[in-house]
C-alpha cells in the first residue's frame, strides 16, 4: 500500500503549491490569501520509483481563532495522525516565527520522519537565511522554491529516503480482496451483513458510523474471500471532523489494497456527484469495479433502463463495469453480489500470450492508422502483456509522447473486445523501443 505524506505547516507559507509540484498538475488551488486550502486533496505520485499517496492540508494554526481555522486544525491534526511521513513546510521570508516553534514541538512528539522544506528561498541570500530554522530540531532545513522549481529534487530525494517499506498482506496473496466502498450512509454495512448473513458491522441510520475499515472473511464455493467494509467517502469540503478524515484516508487505503472494489449507491439519489469521483479513484488505481446500485426497493422496479443509460452517460469512463440493481434490507439481487465480483477478479487473472496481444494491436493499428501530431505519427512496434492483477499490456513505441488518450482508449477497446476483461481497469504502458523498430522515426513524409 502506498505511504502517505502529508504537506503541513501555516498558512500562506505554499503547501499547495509544493503539492502541485510534486503532483506535477495543478490540482489544489492556490492563491495569495491565508486560508484558501481549506480541505485535503490527495493525489497518487510516483516519486524515484516510490509510489506514494500525498496530501495537500489546509493551513494549521497553533491556536484558531474562527470556528472554520478550528476545524481545519482538526482536519490537519487527523492528516498527521495517519500519515506515514511529513513535509513540514515554512517561509524563509517570514522568517523563524512562535507558530513554526509550536507546529514543530507537536510534530517532534508524534516521532513521525518529517522533512523540513524552507520555501520562497529563490535567491542565494534567502537561502542563507534558512540555518536560522535549525533550532526547530527537526533536521537540516532544505531551501526550496515551490514556485519556481528549484530544490524540490533534493526535498524529493530527502523524502525517498525515510520513507517506509512499502506494506503487503502477504497472508490473503491469494484471496480475492473485496472493498465495500461509496458515501455514507448508502449501505455499506448492512450489504456486508446480508453477504455475510451475519450482524458483522455496526449498522446505524447515522451517516458515518463505520469509523475503520474492517476485514471479514467469507467463504463461498470453496474459495475464501476478504471483504473490507470502509467508511464512506465525503465530498471534499464535507470532511469536517477528524474522524471523517481518518475513514476517508481507511477507504482510500481499502482501494489500493483490494482486488475489487464495490461501489455502492443510493437509488433514491440516482448518481452524485461524489460517486463518479469514488469511480475515478477506482479506476486510476488500476482496480476491479462492480457498481451496486442499493435500496432498490425503494425505486420504481422499471426504471432500471433509464439508470443504466444514466450511468452510461456520466460514468462512460467505466463502461467495463457491471452494474447491481440491490436491496440489503430486504435481500434483493444480494446473491448475485460475489459471483459477479468474483467474475472480475477472475477477468484481472488472464495473462495471454506475447504473439497474440501483439497481432491483435497491429491488426488494430493498421486498421485505424493514429493521428499524426505536427509532423510526426506514433508507430507501435511491439505490444505484450507485462502482468495481470490488474492486466497490464505494455506497448514498444516511435515516442511516447505521440500517444493521444483517444487512441490509447480506441487500443483498450479493441483488447476489451477480443478478450473481454468485464469489471476490471486495464493498464496500458507506453515505452519508447529502440531505433531498430522503425527508419523514418515516425516522420510523415
Amino acid at each position: 500500500m502506498n505511504p502517505i505524506v502529508s504537506i503541513v505547516g501555516r498558512p500562506n507559507v505554499g503547501k499547495s503549491t509544493l503539492f502541485n509540484r510534486i503532483a506535477g498538475a495543478p490540482i489544489a488551488i492556490v492563491e495569495d490569501l491565508p486560508g484558501t486550502t481549506r480541505d485535503r486533496i490527495f493525489a497518487d505520485v510516483r516519486v524515484l520509483d516510490n509510489e506514494i499517496t500525498l496530501i495537500d492540508t489546509g493551513g494549521l494554526e497553533p491556536l484558531p481563532g474562527s470556528e472554520m481555522s478550528r476545524k481545519i486544525k482538526k482536519q490537519v491534526e487527523a492528516a498527521i495522525a495517519e500519515s506515514d511521513f511529513i513535509i513540514f513546510v515554512v517561509d524563509v521570508r517570514d522568517g523563524l516565527i512562535a507558530a513554526d516553534k509550536e507546529i514543530s514541538d507537536n510534530l517532534r512528539k508524534l516521532g513521525k520522519p518529517v522533512v523540513l522544506a524552507v520555501n520562497k528561498a529563490e535567491t542565494e541570500k534567502l537561502r542563507g537565511s534558512c540555518s536560522e530554522f535549525y533550532q526547530l530540531g527537526l533536521g537540516d532545513p532544505l531551501p526550496i522554491s515551490a514556485h519556481h522549481g528549484k530544490g524540490i529534487n533534493e526535498l524529493i530525494e530527502a523524502l525517498v529516503k525515510q520513507l517506509p517499506p512499502p506494506t503487503e498482506a502477504v497472508e490473503d496473496s491469494g484471496k480475492p480482496k473485496l472493498a465495500i466502498v461509496g458515501r455514507p450512509n448508502v449501505g455499506k454495512s448492512l450489504l456486508l451483513n446480508a453477504i455475510v448473513g451475519a450482524d458483522r458491522s455496526i449498522v446505524d441510520a447515522t451517516a458515518g458510523t463505520t469509523r475503520d475499515a474492517t476485514d471479514t472473511m467469507v467463504r463461498y464455493k470453496d474459495k475464501d474471500i476478504v471483504l473490507i467494509d470502509t467508511a464512506g467517502i465525503r465530498k471534499r469540503g464535507k470532511t469536517g471532523r477528524g474522524l471523517e478524515y481518518y475513514g476517508l484516508v481507511r477507504s482510500l487505503r481499502a482501494i489500493n489494497r483490494c482486488d475489487v472494489a464495490l461501489l455502492v449507491m443510493d437509488a433514491s439519489e440516482f448518481i452524485a456527484a461524489q460517486d463518479t469521483h469514488i469511480a475515478g479513484y477506482i479506476k486510476e488505481a488500476c482496480k476491479g469495479i462492480v457498481l451496486i446500485i442499493n435500496k432498490w426497493d425503494l425505486a420504481d422496479a422499471d426504471s432500471q433502463d433509464d439508470y443504466v443509460a444514466l450511468v452510461d452517460k456520466r460514468m462512460k469512463f467505466i463502461a467495463h463495469a457491471p452494474i447491481l440493481f440491490v436491496s440489503a434490507i430486504t435481500g434483493l439481487g444480494v446473491k448475485n453480489v460475489l459471483p459477479i465480483a468474483l467474475e472480475a477478479w477472475s477477468e484481472r487473472q488472464k495473462l495471454l500470450p506475447d504473439g497474440v496481444i501483439d497481432r491483435l494491436i497491429k491488426d488494430a493499428v493498421a486498421a485505424h492508422a493514429p493521428p499524426p501530431k505536427g509532423t510526426k505519427r506514433l508507430l507501435v512496434f511491439r505490444a505484450y502483456q507485462g502482468s495481470s492483477n490488474p492486466p497490464s499490456f505494455t506497448f514498444l513505441v516511435n515516442d511516447p509522447q505521440l500517444v493521444h488518450f483517444s487512441y490509447e482508449r480506441y487500443l483498450e477497446n479493441r483488447l476489451r473486445q477480443t478478450f473481454g476483461f468485464s469489471g476490471t481497469s486495464l493498464k496500458l504502458v507506453f515505452k519508447k523501443a529502440s531505433k531498430k523498430g522503425g527508419k523514418s522515426g515516425g516522420k510523415i513524409p
